[in-house]
């Protein structure tokens, strides 16, 4: 503002009291969906309540499968599915598997085909409430503006549209501002382009996301906290809207170099020593920013909350501390200087109006909104008023003692909201009835609390005079309140954008922070075929363990883009893929990774079958499962794609297991340069002793470095080139706990089946004498003459009945 006012800062006490209130709405955000599909072409919307922002795809082509749909429900994870009663039969199986899906089940609404009309469409869209726009704006200007936010000529696409405000019209009962319909906020493109493709199983196999039940009693029925996942590990955010932000970007990797390269600078620039003070700056700034969202929508209604206005305050006031202290720095970082761009005077409009304005400290003590001294003469000076209310009644009621019966020796004048000015008197022992309360000159109006009250000439004078004061300044309070409410959202664009920004930058000092707690690289992002992590560490173990081992993986087409991976059981062959896979995912989100040097070639997905469920049957099929994870990986990887495949087959017939793992490396290996970045561990060490593979380039052999102590198996956890000639067996059954004699047993008896001879069973007792020893021993107890006083029960049970037992059995 021109007039040089200073902000002041909020008061944190004061904030704090009902903090909890304002984010009461903040949280995971619930997803609405609507889809019509005609043709082999897809329209795509949805509205996410927590910000009320309508977002859409315009028309585009999908295959027969509807995998475009399958990315978008698997990228959104939407709570409510909308789509048209009368579909195509692509959609109609699409339903049919969501409704099937055991993990993930939205509830699924479907409207008769009518709702998704073209014009029916675009009359609901004219009805929605868009605070931005003002309430007498005429319905050709308001199509105007609609067609420069939403593309109105992408026909299937304004057809969900259609039933999507259908939905949220039936759910909208019982709300503030019901007859504004449905309030949108914001209009945004949504779009699937660069996007890795990782599928839940992936998410799941490599702890990206872990839900656990949270571990306060009051909160064992629905409440949920991050378990240890790389989600859980690097949200350092400070604030709400940060951290649903950086879930955002888990679900969407990309391999846009430009995100990306944009992502690294600002998280090179915090993990710089010289920029830990700003660091700190930052993110006591964004700990008071709340969710701007949340907030114009509940200064939307009619009469938003003092601690409303105190959040919005506190939060505009942060957002310029964070302008005034990012101008400080280089503004060659395309973030920063984005920051000082958008973060506009506008804030500081808002928020000197709002300090000059609003009494805080007098609105939380009344829970609600009090206008400042000094803002309108006319409140102020009915305030006044009734701060010498006391005092000047006090004098009024003198006087009018004065005329009383003598038989009254006290009296008062009091002011009651609605009623006005009144006098009261004590009832004297001789007033019985109503009858016996009549007073000249007086208007007998209410007994209470012994206490007659009465409307005399003079309160009548002061009614006129002073009218009701209280409901007057309220109305004029509420009056200057609505003026700022339209004045900020009016204003409420460039608050769109500290939302955004300070989300993005929340989210980047956040991978920062967690960079420096664990010592991370900045990795080197290019376009080239190439994956190289030297000297890498697990994200997630390595916090598990004192001690980590680091390993290097590289492939690329010269130096082998199939790494097959040979080791005993327990030595880390699992943990080296999912250790591959998440740091190749981390640098697809732009943090930094475990690793001392990084080069990662950009992958457009990240496919594993990794700890799948296994059947008990034998056969082909119990490959089922695997084949099911395995299918988009044969099918849909390309030379750019990762694939991490973990004992393939296992569990089942060797040879079965053996022939599809064979045939489905030999698939890979045939298409050459368009071969993924695969790495597969296995046990099956005949696929390669036995020269099962196709001879490439592209095929690297890998194993597990162990050594043996004694007769003490030591693992070393060090990948290295060769091939593991044994798998340990006997010695990882020793370290699981298994008796000598059966494991002893268990080497003997493999020994003779690799030879060919014969097995023989070991010498024992028959079942028939095994019976009759055990009939000898239960007639032995049962003979015991539990009164003979030599007897001493202990002792004959442990001396004889225990041994006896010992050598039946």
């Amino acid at each position: 503002m021109s007039d040089g006012s200073v902000l002041q800062e909020p008061e944190n006490r004061a904030l704090s009291i009902n903090e909890d209130e304002e984010d009461e709405d903040e949280g995971n955000p619930e997803i609405f969906l609507s889809v019509f599909v005609q043709q082999r072409k897809i329209g795509i919307s949805y509205y996410d309540r927590s910000d009320c922002t309508l977002h859409f795809m315009p028309d585009t082509v999908d295959n027969s499968d509807l995998h475009l749909l399958h990315r978008v429900i698997q990228d959104l994870t939407p709570n409510v599915f909308i789509t048209s009663a009368k579909q195509e039969h692509s959609l109609t199986r699409f339903v049919e598997r969501l409704e099937s899906n055991r993990e993930y089940k939205p509830e699924i609404v479907m409207f008769p085909n009518a709702n998704f009309g073209l014009e029916i469409s675009k009359q609901r869209l004219l009805s929605a409430h868009i605070p931005s726009l003002p309430p007498t704006i005429m319905e050709s200007e308001k199509t105007t503006y609609l067609s420069s936010c939403i593309p109105l000529d992408s026909v299937l696409m304004m057809r969900s549209v259609g039933g999507l405000l259908k939905c949220l019209e039936r759910r909208r009962t019982g709300v503030d501002m019901e007859d504004m319909g449905v309030p949108i906020f914001r209009f945004l493109t949504y779009t699937l382009k660069d996007i890795v493709y990782i599928d839940r199983d992936t998410y799941s196999a490599l702890h990206i996301f872990k839900s656990d039940l949270h571990p306060s009693v009051f909160k064992l029925q629905s409440g949920e906290k991050e378990g240890l996942s790389l989600y859980g590990v690097l949200n350092r955010c400070r604030s709400k809207f940060g951290s649903l932000l950086l879930r955002q970007w888990f679900h969407r990797p990309t391999r846009d170099l430009n995100i990306l390269t944009r992502r690294q600078e600002v998280i090179r620039f915090f993990t710089s020593p010289r920029n830990f003070a700003d660091l700190n700056t930052f993110q006591s700034c964004l700990r008071s920013i709340k969710n701007i969202s949340t907030l114009l929508h509940k200064m939307s209604r009619s009469n938003p909350k003092a601690v409303i206005w105190q959040s919005l305050y506190k939060t505009v006031y942060s957002a310029l501390c964070i302008r005034d202290t990012i101008r400080a720095v280089p503004q060659s970082i395309q973030l920063f200087s984005e920051i000082s761009q958008n973060f506009t005077d506008d804030l500081f409009y808002i928020a000197t109006c709002i300090s000059k304005v609003v009494d805080f400290e007098g609105s939380m003590a009344e829970n609600r909104f009090i206008v400042r001294p000094n803002v309108d003469p006319v409140i102020d000076e009915k305030k006044r008023r009734m701060m010498g209310l006391p005092d000047f009644l006090t004098d009024v009621a003198r006087a009018e003692l004065e005329n009383l019966d003598p038989r009254f020796s006290t009296c008062s004048v009091i002011y009651i909201p609605m009623i006005g000015f009144l006098l009261s008197v004590p009832r004297l022992p001789s007033m019985l009835d109503n009858q016996s309360f009549e007073i000249e000159g007086l208007e007998f109006i209410f007994l209470a609390n012994d206490q007659l009250h009465y409307r005399s000439a003079r309160t009548k004078e002061l009614d006129s005079m002073l009218g009701d004061l209280h409901f007057d300044t309220l109305d004029m309070e509420m009056a200057v309140m609505r003026k700022l409410q339209a004045l900020v959202l009016e204003r409420s664009n460039c608050l769109y954008k500290v939302m955004s920004l300070c989300a993005e930058l929340d989210c980047l000092i956040a991978l920062a922070q967690a960079s420096l707690d664990h010592g991370y690289c900045s990795p080197t992002l290019t376009t080239n075929h190439r994956l190289a992590l030297i000297e890498s560490r697990h994200p997630l173990l390595e916090l598990c363990t004192p001690v980590f081992v680091s390993n290097t993986y590289i492939s690329s087409e010269t130096e082998g883009k199939v790494k097959v991976i040979t080791g005993p059981n327990s030595s880390g062959k699992s943990i080296f893929l999912k250790q591959v896979g998440l740091i190749v995912f981390m640098a697809l989100i732009g943090s930094n990774v475990p690793a001392k040097e990084a080069e990662i070639g950009l992958v457009d997905g990240i496919y594993s079958r990794i700890d799948s469920r296994e059947s008990v049957s034998v056969g082909l099929s119990t490959f089922m499962i695997d084949m099911n994870q395995m299918n988009h990986s044969l099918n849909h990887s390309t030379g750019d794609s990762l694939v991490l495949v973990d004992e393939f087959g296992k569990g089942t017939n060797t040879v079965d297991g053996l022939s599809l793992l064979t045939a489905c490396l030999n698939h890979w290996l045939r298409r050459g340069p368009q071969c993924p970045h695969l790495l597969t561990s296995t046990c099956f060490h005949s696929l390669i002793q036995m020269g099962l593979i196709v001879e490439s380039p592209l095929l690297a052999l890998l194993t597990l470095e162990t050594a043996i102590e004694g007769e003490e198996l030591v693992f070393l956890y060090q990948v290295r080139s060769g091939i593991c000639q044994s798998s340990c067996a006997a010695n990882i059954a020793t370290l699981a706990g298994i008796p000598n004699d059966l494991v002893k047993r268990g080497v003997e008896v493999s020994e003779l089946y690799r030879t060919g001879r014969t097995i023989r069973k070991i010498d024992k007792p028959s079942s028939d004498e095994q019976n009759a020893r055990c009939v000898e021993m239960m007639g032995k107890f049962l003979s015991i003459d539990l009164d003979d006083p030599e007897l001493d029960p202990d002792s004959y049970l442990k001396d004889e009945m225990l041994p006896a037992l010992e050598e039946v059995l």
